[in-house]
């Protein structure tokens, strides 16, 4: 990831923010899932992340409720955090690896989970490699949303060869609570909103409701959650809708492929007309 200046000047702009550890972000970051351990006295827990920040941040384990009701004994004392990653650009595939003390600040079970730990961590100091990773990530983040402002104003009609382009399995579906998913055929799509057809006989969806996406491309398999703007029976059965969609890290990236890969082949071909 590029540069966004020093250690100082990265907290002054980011200090405050935090990096919620889906699956995008620990791919993006390189965590290596392998090598991340917490220390406390004796025992050696292995984790994951859930939420990373500059001065704190949230880790998972699997722990029975005996087990954490055991290590709370450890609240408010020294812990060590071990963490590895190998950045996606990097030029050599060698872990960089950080060992962080820490403070713990306290041991809950994940809601919904009882049987998985959520141990929150204040670093004692932070690594000036790992501000700047951090950094870069967000700063990244901050190009990537303003081209979800960018490439939602124009949509992309899925055709056979522009969905060849996109990397598109042809596969997507639309899902409420307590409600099977069903399949619909994507007619527009761009990074804020989506057109679809289902097949006959399927819901009409007022207008406000919330539902969620599945697309399928060869590069990721996204979730992304949709608004509905407007819905409606066509002539033939079958029911057009239209939603917003919210801000998908992933779809912005693969929408941002296809038009540099369009803006390019039109410049081939404009150098090519001049010849």
């Amino acid at each position: 990831m590029a540069s966004v200046g020093g250690p100082a000047q990265i907290i002054a702009r980011f200090g405050s923010q935090t990096i919620l550890c889906n699956p995008y972000a620990m791919t993006k970051l390189g965590v290596d899932k392998s090598h991340c351990f917490l220390k406390i006295d004796d025992y050696l827990i292995l984790c994951v992340p859930y939420q990373l920040g500059f001065k704190k941040s949230l880790f998972l384990a699997s722990l029975t409720l005996h087990e954490m009701a055991f290590f709370r004994k450890y609240i408010g004392g020294n812990v060590g955090l071990s963490i590895s990653f190998i950045p996606k650009n990097s030029k050599s595939q060698e872990p960089v690896k950080f060992f962080i003390r820490c403070n713990l600040i306290g041991i809950n079970p994940l809601k919904g989970r009882e049987n998985t730990g959520l141990f929150d961590l204040d670093y004692k100091t932070t690594p000036d490699d790992l501000v700047s990773m951090f950094g870069g990530f967000l700063d990244n983040q901050e190009v990537v949303k303003a081209q979800y402002e960018e490439y939602g104003k124009s949509g992309i009609k899925m055709t056979p060869d522009i969905a060849k382009m996109l990397g598109y399995n042809m596969f997507a579906s639309i899902s409420e609570p307590n409600v099977e998913p069903k399949r619909i055929q994507v007619y527009l799509i761009s990074s804020k909103n989506i057109e679809h057809l289902e097949a006959a006989g399927g819901k009409i969806r007022v207008p406000g409701s919330t539902v969620t996406y599945q697309l399928f491309f060869k590069k990721y398999r996204i979730t992304v959650i949709g608004v509905i703007q407007s819905c409606s029976e066509l002539p033939n059965k079958l029911i057009r809708t239209v939603a917003k969609l919210a801000f998908s890290p992933e779809l912005v990236e693969i929408i941002d492929d296809y038009w540099y890969t369009t803006r390019s082949s039109q410049g081939m071909a404009a150098v090519t007309a001049v010849k």
